[in-house]
């Protein structure tokens, strides 16, 4: 029998309305179904058929995006919440790190709360005496556990709730979102603990937005979309197979927000001195030659606005000239959204002397490795004269982000490796970009 089973399980919540309240309550008073009394609107759909089995000694994730039914899951295993329709089968005592110290009473001391709460965890007294100093050992709280709770700090209340949670010896563990717990000594020691869980043959089912923590520990993941389960497998299959769809959803909502550029403003702005700490996005310049539109392209030469770190991109400029033109230049200038320069050249810097511009004509700027780090970016292009005079300037009207699985600061991400000597002995965790 598996530790955990969901069988076409759904969950549904009302949407509140004050107007129907007394209806629905009349409706539950008769003993009608409350749901069926309601509109489709009036509810909200948590879970939608889910079905899925944890084996015992199973090490179980579940990802998905803020309200995608991860944590309404957990509830349901849990017990405090109640299938709407289908059933949930749970082998074994259970223990939850979903909302840690939850019934503790801020006026009393931690030595008491440590009691209560393992209570109701399902210990018995002796349990807790017995367990109680190592409790207090882990919370690193032995030298506060007879204060009040009140007088403690957010991580100390937090801390003392997992401490009580991790000790109850459960046969399926439940954890939502707890690594943020406390300092980063003490997030190694949960980690420690839980590879200890995994060791007894403990099953763990694990909700967080953390995937490379999700990838390192589980044996198999769900994701769940809309309340729905999308893909179930391999960690590493699933949550590639989530991250493609978080892009592409980004992607689209980047593409959504574009905008063309504006008419240009008259008279053009000051850039200098003390403006230039401005980062004000706008258009200005004398149109004799106009940038009509602006892309950026993979190498493919699909039009896109989501790129990896190191990835090739392209900056593609369609510019209109009516007369023939001969003093012009044209630049490029990469920004944060905070304004900062990343990079910025132009023809003339490059080498390119000009020669005649007339019609309709495209400008490609190639970036064999697009070497940024993980953000948001603003364009700036421009075609003016050789003394600067402006044809048309448009500043940060064109962004784009850059998604990256490595976390470095900053703005540029040079290539670059890692290199150690004997004495310094460190293994790779996983195959990432040097």
């Amino acid at each position: 029998m598996p530790a955990v089973a969901f069988h076409q399980v759904s969950k549904i919540y009302r949407r509140y309305a004050h107007r129907r309240q007394f209806q629905t309550l009349k409706s539950a008073l008769l003993g009608l179904d409350l749901f069926q009394q309601l509109r489709p609107e009036e509810t909200f759909r948590a879970l939608d058929s889910v079905s899925f089995a944890v084996e015992r000694g199973e090490t179980f994730g579940i990802i998905g995006r803020n309200g995608a039914g991860k944590s309404t899951s957990l509830k349901l295993i849990v017990g405090t919440a109640k299938p709407t329709t289908g059933r949930v089968e749970v082998a074994g005592r259970v223990s939850a790190l979903i909302e840690l110290g939850a019934g503790f009473h801020p006026e009393i001391s931690g030595r008491e709360n440590v009691f209560i709460n393992g209570i109701m965890l399902g210990l018995t007294k002796r349990d807790i005496k017995a367990k109680f100093d190592s409790i207090v050992r882990f919370a690193e709280l032995e030298d506060f556990i007879e204060n009040p709770v009140k007088t403690y700090s957010s991580g100390m209340y937090m801390r003392l709730g997992f401490a009580v949670a991790v000790h109850v010896d459960p046969d399926v563990l439940l954890i939502d979102e707890v690594l943020a717990v406390g300092d980063a000594a003490f997030q190694h020691k949960c980690l420690d603990r839980m590879n200890a869980f995994r060791r007894q043959g403990k099953t763990i089912i694990f909700v967080s937005h953390g995937l490379d923590v999700v990838d390192q520990f589980c044996d198999r993941v769900a994701w769940i979309d809309h309340g729905q389960l999308k893909l179930l497998g391999d960690s590493r299959r699933v949550i590639d197979a989530y991250l493609t769809a978080v892009e592409e959803g980004e992607e689209a909502a980047l593409a959504a927000a574009h905008v063309p550029a504006p008419a240009p403003s008259e008279p053009a702005p000051a850039i200098a001195g003390e403006a230039q700490k401005l980062y004000q996005p706008g258009r200005w310049g004398s149109q004799e030659v106009t940038i009509e539109s602006v892309r950026m392209v993979d190498a493919a030469g699909q039009e896109r606005h989501l790129f990896h770190s190191g990835e090739a991109a392209s900056v593609e400029l369609e510019v209109r000239c009516p007369g023939p033109v001969r003093d012009f230049v044209f630049g490029l200038g990469i920004f944060t959204v905070d304004g900062i320069c990343c990079f910025g050249t132009n023809s003339k810097i490059a080498g390119f002397e000009p020669r005649s511009l007339q019609g309709m004509a495209t400008v490609r700027i190639a970036f064999p490795h697009l070497d940024l780090v993980e953000g948001g970016y603003l364009l700036d292009v421009a075609c003016h004269k050789e003394d600067g005079y402006p044809y048309d300037y448009q500043r940060g009207l064109f962004s784009f982000r850059i998604a990256s699985s490595t976390k470095e600061i900053g703005i540029c991400r040079p290539p670059h490796s890692w290199s150690f000597s004997p004495n310094a002995r460190l293994e790779r965790r996983s195959a990432e970009t040097p």
